[in-house]
């Protein structure tokens, strides 16, 4: 049976989500499609967690537009969606006379690019507010309006807000054909088919796959592999704002920066490669990360390190983001080649490409009952008195699972019933925390994997990691 609706979402990494988030806000028939058994599985929850500022991108490009109007936007969406987010503000250090005209042109890029509370700080003055950097430091461009937030929780929370004011969410739907038919676009999976009146291609790594299903080749999408360390609570404080070097041709840079829940990021180190489903980590680009760390902070502990990660950003062959409608194929419009700063743009660049729709004459009538508000919080994050009328009413909220993190049984199964909710132990992880501490799951996983048994009425052999075929358990020994 095909299901028909107005527009179709390809990938629901955090572009998609915050497009189809802002749809949802129209009496349109929505649905935002992906091809893993979850969502936030790319790009979107293995990046560097930065708000930038925008001083960064070339003035006069899409990249910049975007950045500042995205990054100026944060504050309201995050409170509506209930996901941390935090104004630590930023610097990029210069170490040399060089850098120092270096940081000097971002200040001017900046204030073209219309990024507001930029400065120039003096040694004395940098060290003051960060007192582990490196002391052969010169200066540093301060921007007052760097953040940081929960990508994962961001992307997940503008999905179930989307799905909570009428869109649909189908996952394992990996798109294997698009046809243009008429006024429609027919697109297929192996087992499934939707129509679409318009579609919006957010697909990521695979943005040019997608793309060349329904016309010419216009761009190609080389992924480019970012290498982390994830640092233990234990150095929490070595940074409060986020650290950068002077950006060179690779991008911004190894960074060093707090996350919003209390731990310490350094990456990432890059290659190019040619896999698109390579996050595979390697000890020759980790060890550019830890060059890279030292050289900000000489004394920062990598012991403390308790998980390394990748992920992939789509580089394209253009200079800028891809944003516009396919000439060959009136309707599909394509949301391409968003590299960094595309995490901190996502919000404006589902307001561009809202505006790019109603200038094909779509009928965007405001739903009246819209509800913009997520309501979500951590037993941790409780007042006495709320924690103690949560676990009153539900003993499941008094069970802590994951030690690490003080996450309950009921925090967890919250996480499962969400829509959409976990299935999985990272889908579990990703939306509470339960196993992202110092033991990384290896004392909760078995606990939080029966739960989702449980709470899912399956097999314990089938509730899997991550993907579909990261099995834990195959059978019974004895």
């Amino acid at each position: 049976m095909t299901t028909k609706y107005d527009i179709a979402v390809i990938g629901a990494g955090v572009i998609g989500a915050a497009i189809a988030r802002e749809l949802s806000r129209y009496a349109l028939e929505i649905v935002i499609i992906e091809r893993e058994n979850d969502v936030c599985m790319g790009t979107s929850k293995a990046n560097s967690a930065v708000v930038h500022a925008g001083y960064d991108p070339a003035a006069g490009t899409l990249m910049a537009k975007l950045n500042v109007e995205g990054n100026a936007l944060f504050d309201k969406l995050c409170e509506e969606l209930s996901v941390p987010f935090t104004r630590n503000g930023s610097f990029v250090l210069a170490f040399d006379e060089e850098e120092v005209g270096q940081i000097n042109d971002l200040l001017q890029r900046g204030k073209n690019n219309g990024v507001p509370e930029l400065a120039i700080l003096s040694k004395e003055a940098l060290l003051e507010k960060e007192l582990n950097l490196n002391q052969e430091v010169k200066g540093a461009l301060f921007a007052k309006t760097g953040a940081i937030v929960d990508p994962m929780l961001l992307t997940i929370s503008l999905i179930e807000s989307a799905v909570k004011n009428g869109a649909d969410c189908r996952l394992n739907f990996e798109v294997t054909d698009i046809v243009k038919e008429s006024d429609i676009y027919r697109i297929h999976s192996k087992e499934q088919e939707i129509t679409a009146k318009y579609v919006i291609n957010a697909a990521g790594v695979f943005a040019d796959k997608i793309h060349n299903m329904i016309a010419p080749p216009s761009f190609e999408i080389s992924p480019r592999r970012g290498q982390y360390f994830l640092l233990d609570k234990s150095q929490e404080g070595v940074v409060t704002s986020t650290i950068f070097p002077c950006p060179g041709k690779g991008g911004k840079g190894i960074l060093v920066v707090p996350s919003v829940h209390g731990n310490v990021l350094v990456g990432p180190a890059s290659d190019d490669i040619e896999d698109k489903e390579d996050v595979a980590t390697t000890d020759d680009i980790l060890y550019q990360a830890r060059v890279g760390a030292r050289h900000l902070i000489p004394d920062i502990s990598l012991w403390s390190c308790i998980r390394t990660f990748a992920g992939l950003r789509a580089t394209a062959d253009r200079d800028d983001f891809i944003i516009e409608e396919v000439k060959e194929a009136p309707g599909f419009f394509d949301v391409a080649g968003i590299k960094s700063p595309g995490l901190t743009a996502a919000p404006a660049i589902a307001l561009y490409v809202i505006s790019l729709l109603k200038e094909k004459g779509i009928a965007f009538e405001e739903r009246s009952a819209f509800d913009p508000k997520i309501r979500r919080k951590l037993v941790i994050e409780m007042t006495n008195e709320e924690r103690d009328a949560k676990i009153s009413a539900d003993p499941r909220y008094g069970r802590v699972v994951c030690r690490c993190e003080n996450i309950t049984e009921g925090d967890i199964v919250d996480a499962i019933h969400r829509h959409p909710g976990a299935t999985t132990l990272d889908g579990v992880k990703r939306r509470c925390r339960a196993g992202m501490g110092r033991c990384q799951g290896g004392f909760c996983g078995p606990k939080v994997q029966q739960i989702i048994a449980r709470e899912l009425e399956k097999p314990l052999e089938d509730i899997v990691l991550e993907k579909d075929g990261s099995y834990i358990l195959t059978g019974r020994t004895k």
